[in-house]
């Protein structure tokens, strides 16, 4: 194994591993680090600094700035893929002919544009990214972003239709399998599961004493899933809530403000939020995208008591017997109510283990990747 090569283009700076989207890349590259494969990363970067911590991992890491809107016009490329074509990319990857792992498709241009046609390539699908645009459009109320969501949206399904069989695709779960098969003729699609950094269920019996939202608030969608539970779910009930996340806007800042039985945890240190996960009673994460895997849903099940869901927040992560879930107003309330009062078991935690063990265990699903590139 270790005369294995393999180029990673990741489409940010995978440390520090503080969002959704650098997490399953990071925990990716390392456990492919333990199996002997030696890493050549490419980051693109858009503010994020180098980090020497990735030399314990890599051969080699190379760092590439985005280009900024005006760089890419006019604009004909959705402006995630279009920010990252990158002459200095191609040229490093056309010193060797070690095979190429494509961190979504923001990385993909080169399939695109043809420029390795003879390499052995595969994409990394971490969303169906046009219905992701297509659903932060649906909740924008900036007249700017909206436009910008909505067009990037329309930019990405032709785009994705056009790449969708340049490579093999290593989807994250099977909802974006069948809809990439379904809309754009998908032929060569594998299932490989998120890579994290939750190896063991720490969850703990007993009950805790509130319930818990946890989510970058920036991003409209989170916005928009705590405003629902606020007036929908909590607004008339004693229950606690706890709402803690990243740049929260001074609108939902004040609208929080106005329920006597929430209170806001505004950017938390990580061990702070893992502690809010740990002693919560109910982790509630309704979400209104459905699309990819919630990694904070993950984080909530490898270390919280009950998860209370919708469907589009379960569709497609292999898990949905691990939560209770809830697709109306009414069953919420219910269903909010019966939990706080439930104690959580050991009989949960050994279900858990068992169901995330089976579809979540990083050394198994880096040795398919393994498999997959050198076989």
């Amino acid at each position: 194994m270790s005369a294995f090569h393999l180029h990673i283009i990741a489409l940010d700076v995978p440390l520090p591993v503080d969002y959704g989207g650098v997490m399953d890349i990071f925990y990716k590259m390392s456990w492919l680090h333990k199996l002997g494969i030696k890493i050549h990363l490419h980051c693109f970067t858009n503010g994020r600094p180098p980090q020497d911590e990735l030399d314990n991992y890599c051969e080699e890491v190379f760092y590439y700035k985005r280009k900024n809107f005006l760089q890419v016009l006019p604009v004909k490329l959705p402006y995630m893929v279009a920010s990252r074509d990158n002459a200095a990319l191609i040229k490093n990857l056309q010193n060797d002919d070690h095979p190429i792992l494509l961190e979504g498709v923001q990385c993909s241009y080169l399939l695109y544009s043809g420029a390795l046609k003879n390499r052995k390539v595969f994409l990394r699908l971490h969303n169906a990214e046009f219905l992701y645009y297509k659903k932060l459009a649906l909740h924008e109320r900036n007249v700017f972003k909206h436009w910008y969501y909505k067009n990037e949206s329309r930019l990405l399904k032709r785009y994705e239709k056009h790449i969708s069989n340049k490579a093999p695709l290593l989807a994250l779960s099977y909802s974006d399998i069948n809809l990439f098969k379904k809309l754009f003729g998908a032929l060569r699609t594998f299932f490989v599961p998120a890579f994290t950094g939750w190896d063991v269920v720490t969850a703990t019996e007993g009950r805790g004493k509130y319930c818990l939202y946890h989510g970058n608030l920036s991003i409209n969608e989170n916005e928009k899933a705590v405003e629902w539970l606020l007036n929908n779910v909590f607004k008339d009930t004693d229950i606690p809530l706890i709402i803690a996340g990243k740049s929260p806007s001074e609108t939902l800042q004040h609208f929080i403000e106005g329920f006597s039985n929430c209170s806001l945890v505004e950017n938390p240190t990580d061990h702070d939020l893992q502690d809010l996960i740990h002693k919560a009673q109910i982790n509630v994460l309704p979400s209104f995208n459905n699309t990819g895997v919630k990694l904070k849903l993950l984080n909530a099940l490898y270390n919280g008591r009950h998860c209370l869901v919708n469907e589009s927040a379960v569709e497609g992560a292999s898990i949905p017997t691990l939560c209770h879930v809830a697709n109306t107003t009414e069953a919420f309330v219910k269903k909010t109510t019966a939990l706080f009062l439930q104690d959580f078991s050991r009989d949960d935690i050994l279900q858990r283990e068992k169901v995330l063990g089976a579809f979540y265990n990083n050394e198994n699903n880096a040795e398919m990747i393994r498999r997959l590139l050198f076989e």
